[in-house]
């Protein structure tokens, strides 16, 4: 049955305090010295250090006033705790915190992480199941939303989970593509007729139309792209990052961001009711070839897969491009950019849901997102009650109504106020602020609360209600939720099979080589490095050496054990 992304509502339940023993009362851990509680702000009697670390967004570094005077200062004035950061450049934050973990020197605090299998067989993180019983906010939102089969899904061979996961009441779709809809127009495309029902190879007809007529009016050469993206070069982590995940999902199998953690491309067949591959899949096949059209054809810069963000971005901005991806936090920033370079009334711009493939699903399926691991050393060093007094703190700063409005927003009264509007309480940031974190543009002499004090960064807010979590949306984000909601579908969510830690380590040695070799093809396929038709055989042959048939069927193995 279709499942339709809809956005819900929700209010907060009443107030539960536990003691350390996770019992009710009042004066929770007063006997410990900290007080804590659901929507209890967390508050040590002693000032503490907790170790963190921190992913570093080159497009929004970390400077002095985030500590001095911003996000963690106001944390440490709430809370009495001091978080001492380790920064590592969001480029290689993966292999940086793999380093520091297998030399068991990882921070207390390990936030920002999208698959924690393959940190769990080393013994390096803690099962962070085993101490949600001392988290009130974590354990109150399971509940009211029946969280435990998401839970289910990232549950290790032990029925533990080693990540706590940042989880929605509603999957939210956030990635996708805006246009200049001026030039498209000007093309004879209708954009928002096209995309309700477009799929990629339409789009690339529309994109030949649209160069087309743009090489007829002297606004670029034959030779030129009027497509470079972000978010698949050097943020792409070597695997064509965003715009590879959106596009192979599209077509039923993982490239891209969503490769990541899938052990080479593993996906569930339900009418099989087994395990396969989908990168070596017909259907992967499929993908590659269109994605591969739209560089074989002059329209998209193969550079997108090995270039700075900001490139693709400046050329979107001075209309060099009509094309590139964009999501909810960065949609009303880019407007502003290509304003401050295009000037009012110039431009037309217009966010569109994007094409499907062999499906209308989107990208997104789970409720859950990237979370938060506890290294063993915390344990080591903090001993069991330390332990539970630090995931007491992790409770507060990750899962409370209150942190996630600070991290988010800031203070009220001093960076964002509520209004009315038409009857509802809404957040506003007040006069002379911006945020490109929450998608909020602004003058050029006013002050973005995310660069200046890091508030709306993505390494520590995430997750939460539909309506905390939407509590930033203009009312373009809102129509483009609308319209996923007529346009697109979401997929039910494959099981998981669950390794043990010999299982994993073994599996962990096979996925490594084998899905780096993957992204290798898969890129030197869409840039026409390699040709898909010649160089296919070649391509599974590689996978297969790389034991690609074992993995999976040591997955279908495991999975059949577990039931």
């Amino acid at each position: 049955m279709k499942k339709v992304v809809t956005l819900l509502v929700a209010i907060a339940g009443a107030a539960l305090f536990f003691s350390c023993g996770g019992n009710g009362g009042s004066n929770a851990g007063a006997a410990k010295g900290y007080q804590f509680g659901e929507e209890k702000t967390f508050h040590s009697d002693d000032l503490v250090t907790y170790t963190m670390s921190f992913s570093d967004a080159s497009w929004y570094p970390k400077v002095d006033t985030w500590e001095s005077e911003g996000v963690f200062k106001k944390i440490q004035d709430k809370t009495n705790v001091h978080l001492e950061l380790t920064s590592y450049d969001s480029g290689d934050y993966n292999q940086k915190i793999n380093l520091a973990i297998n030399s068991g020197n990882a921070a207390y605090i390990i936030p920002k992480v999208y698959s924690e299998d393959q940190y769990v067989a080393g013994g390096g993180v803690i099962a962070v199941s085993d101490y949600t019983q001392y988290m009130p906010n974590f354990t109150a939102f399971v509940k009211k939303y029946n969280m435990e089969p998401d839970l289910d899904t990232i549950r290790q061979n032990d029925g533990k989970f080693y990540r706590l996961p940042g989880m929605h009441q509603a999957a939210l779709q956030d990635y996708t593509i805006m246009v200049r809809e001026d030039i498209f127009e000007a093309a004879g495309i209708n954009i928002r007729e096209e995309e309700k029902n477009w799929t990629w190879e339409r789009l690339h007809d529309i994109l030949v139309q649209v160069k087309q007529y743009m090489v007829s009016k002297g606004m670029c050469k034959d030779s030129d792209y009027i497509w470079s993206d972000l978010w698949c070069g050097t943020s792409g982590k070597g695997s064509g990052g965003n715009l590879l995940k959106l596009m192979s999902t599209s077509y039923n199998c993982l490239s891209g961001w969503a490769i990541e953690g899938s052990n080479g491309g593993i996906k569930w067949d339900a009418s099989k009711k087994q395990f396969y591959s989908s990168s070596i899949s017909d259907d992967f096949k499929k993908f590659i070839t269109v994605a591969n059209s739209f560089v074989k054809d002059g329209l998209l810069d193969p550079e997108s897969f090995t270039q700075e963000d900001d490139v693709a971005n400046n050329k979107f901005f001075n209309g060099t491009t009509v094309i590139k991806s964009t999501n909810r936090s960065t949609m009303s920033n880019d407007i502003a950019s290509v304003e401050k370079i295009l000037g009012a009334g110039n431009f037309k711009i217009y966010v569109t849901a994007y094409p499907s493939g062999t499906t209308k699903n989107l990208a997104e399926t789970s409720r859950l997102e990237c979370g938060v691991m506890i290294s063993q050393k915390a344990k080591d060093e903090l001993g069991e009650d330390g332990l539970i007094k630090l995931m007491r703190f992790v409770d507060w700063m990750f899962y409370s109504k209150e942190a996630y409005t600070l991290t988010k927003w800031g203070v009220e009264g001093e960076t964002w106020q509520y209004v009315d509007v038409n009857g509802m309480k809404v957040k506003k940031l007040l006069p002379g602020y911006k945020c490109g974190g929450l998608g909020i543009g602004g003058g050029d002499d006013d002050v973005d609360i995310r660069l200046k004090w890091g508030y709306a960064c993505g390494n520590y807010f995430y997750g939460h209600s539909t309506a905390e979590s939407t509590d930033n949306f203009t009312p373009e984000v809102q129509d483009l939720y609308a319209r996923y909601g007529k346009y697109k579908t979401v997929a039910t969510v494959d099981p998981k099979a669950k390794p043990t830690e010999d299982q994993r380590e073994t599996m962990n040695l096979i996925a490594v080589p084998l899905t780096d070799n993957i992204n290798t093809w898969t890129l030197n396929f869409v840039t026409g490095k390699k040709d898909i038709n010649n160089d296919w055989d070649a391509y599974v042959k590689s996978c297969k050496d790389l034991k690609i048939d074992e993995i999976v069927k040591m997955t279908n193995d495991i999975y059949a054990a577990q039931k």
